[in-house]
Formats: C-alpha cells, structure tokens, sequence
C-alpha cells in the first residue's frame, strides 16, 4: 500500500501542478492497519490520510464549532481567494481571480476552486471523494502496478475506496482525505462519523497523531512485547457486543503510558488482557473514560496537538452512559457478556 501510494503522489503532483484543484501531499497511513493490529484479520482496511493544501490564488480557513461533548469536533473549511498580483509567478502567467474580469477568467484561465469542489465557499467532501476516484481511475494506467494488478473502485460517499487483486493476494484501500490544523498532527478530516454527516462537514482527526504515539511504543518496546496482540485480541472477541474498537484502543493506549514497556512480554499477555477487561469495567461503572489525547500535556514531544485538544479538559467517551441510565445498564450487561 505504502509502494503504491507513492506512485500515486508522483503523477498527482504532475497532473495537478498547474490546476486550481488542492495541492496533495504524500499520503500518511493511519487506523490498525498501519498501527500493526486489527480486530479483523481477513477483512483489513489499509486507511491512508492525504494532506491536502490550497491551490494557487486561495487560502483555507478552518471553522471549528465551539460546542459539544464529544471529543472530536466537526469543522467547515471557508475558501477564500487571494491577490496574486504582485507575486511571482511559476511556470505559465496566472490571472488574478480578485482583479481580473470575470470576461478574461472564464477564457483563458481554468476555473477556481470554489467553482470546482465547493458549495457556498466550503470544500464539498462528497464532490472531493467523486473528484478523487477519478482520478485515481485516470492514473492507474500509467502505475507499474497496473501490469500485474487490477483496481476495482468500490461505492463510498466520503472517501475513494478500491480494491486491487492479482488473482492471488488482494488488498482493500481507502483513501481519506483532510486538512491540518496549524503545524500539527491534528487534521479535520473526510472520515465518516455515526449518523448523518454534511457534505459541508470536515470531523476532527487525531488519526495521525494516535499512529504517531504507537510508533513512539513501538521504539521502547521488547522484541517480544505483545502489546499489539492484546489489543488485537480483545478488539476481536467484544466485536458484536456493543463496545466500539475505539474504545479499546483508547484503554490500551492509557495501560501503555502507565505501565512499563517491560510488563508487555509474551510471559505477561494473560495479565494484560485482564488489566484491559478490568480498565474496561471501572470505566463502565463510573460512566468515565477520558480520551487519551485531549488534554494530554505528557506526550512525546514529537506528538504535535493543536492548542485547543492540548489545553483542553478531559473528554468523556462515556458522555452518553452519563445522560442515560438504560444505556450504562446495557453497557453493564455487555460486560458481563464479555
């Protein structure tokens, strides 16, 4: 996945170089897959994020909502048009969109962005997702993949998913899409949430940062440390019974800051998955459990927060067992399941 996303970067970055379409960067795999676990083994999702900047003559502004409980917040990315007059141009003479007619514009310049992918100033993750497989559909061809290998795009409204085969292997891909907050590690993102999403609407990641931080365990850890396969396993064997793989990630990744990469080992894993179900209970019956990242001054220092998500209060991913007391008895009965 990693060989074939850049081969894709290099003939985005050729066939968009002299278009108003966002300027995409090198992809960042992301999600258990990248991560090195997955509760699903035969049936992997490969996640990459692409980085995406403004075009020539714009500038992205992010607009992140002030309220809500939840831990990630949803976002509104606002187009604007820049003077380009007095700038230097690359390559061929760009017309100014502010100071130009709108006469000279529409014949001797292609359109804007905001006439492209947009809908009311705001980047359309619906049309972005469309504009994307085609493009992946027209570059494929010219990828030394293409010789051995066949793509099959497959239906998705926020995001380009296709499948590639060769008859023997085939490998599931999903391409997300999204902007960084500021310098950090942090993007609002196309990725799909629960329930209804507009096609206006960017949700937060901490996607890029969560890969990041299993990266950095990933250096202190023992040759046989079998963090991974805890996680793993556990994510497996509660699949169906109401607890979201996220909050089991969240659990382990709270277990590895606090316990030392030592007690990981392979002569520990029993231990481990009972710290893991007995983290999972204590969380369920105060109706608490902090996201790992929001508000986490004590992170690695190459792990990049957004002053909002770093200065934050903690963020309960059990908000909702607070405010509804059938929920915490199902999640209670869920455990107990378990």
């Amino acid at each position: 996945t990693s060989a074939l996303m850049k081969n894709f970067a290099t003939y985005f970055q050729r066939v968009l170089a002299d278009s108003f379409y966002p300027v995409l960067h090198p992809a960042i795999g992301v999600g258990s897959a990248f991560e090195g676990w997955s509760p699903r083994e035969q049936d992997v999702v490969y996640q990459v994020l692409i980085p995406m900047t403004p075009p020539r003559g714009h500038s992205f502004h992010l607009e992140l909502e002030t309220t809500g409980q939840t831990h990630m917040r949803n976002a509104s990315i606002r187009v604007q048009q820049e003077c380009t007059c007095m700038k230097k141009q690359q390559g061929n003479k760009m017309l100014c969109f502010l100071h130009h007619s709108k006469e000279e514009l529409k014949t001797y310049q292609d359109p804007s962005l905001l006439h492209t992918l947009c809908k009311d100033s705001y980047p359309d993750v619906e049309k972005t997702a469309r504009w994307f497989c085609q493009l992946v559909r027209a570059i494929w061809p010219a990828l030394p993949q293409a010789h051995n290998w066949h793509l099959v795009l497959l239906p998705s409204r926020r995001s380009c998913q296709f499948k590639v085969s060769n008859g023997v292997e085939s490998y599931r891909i999903e391409l997300l899409f999204g902007v960084r907050e500021g310098t950090s590690d942090v993007f609002v993102s196309s990725q799909p949430r629960h329930g209804h999403t507009s096609s206006t609407t960017w949700p937060e990641s901490f996607a890029v940062a969560e890969m990041k931080f299993f990266e950095y365990i990933a250096m202190r850890a023992p040759p046989d440390s079998l963090y991974l396969k805890c996680l793993q396993f556990f994510t497996h064997l509660q699949l169906g019974l109401g607890f979201s793989t996220y909050t089991t990630k969240m659990i382990v990744m709270h277990l590895l800051s606090i316990l030392p990469p030592s007690w990981w080992r392979r002569r520990h894993f029993v231990r481990r998955l009972l710290d893991i179900s007995e983290s999972l209970r204590t969380c369920i019956e105060v109706r608490r459990l902090n996201h790992f990242l929001v508000g986490n001054q004590r992170l690695p220092p190459w792990i990049s927060l957004p002053p909002h998500v770093l200065m934050a209060g903690s963020s309960n991913l059990f908000h909702d067992l607070v405010m509804d007391p059938v929920a915490h008895s199902q999640a209670m009965s869920q455990y107990v399941d378990l």
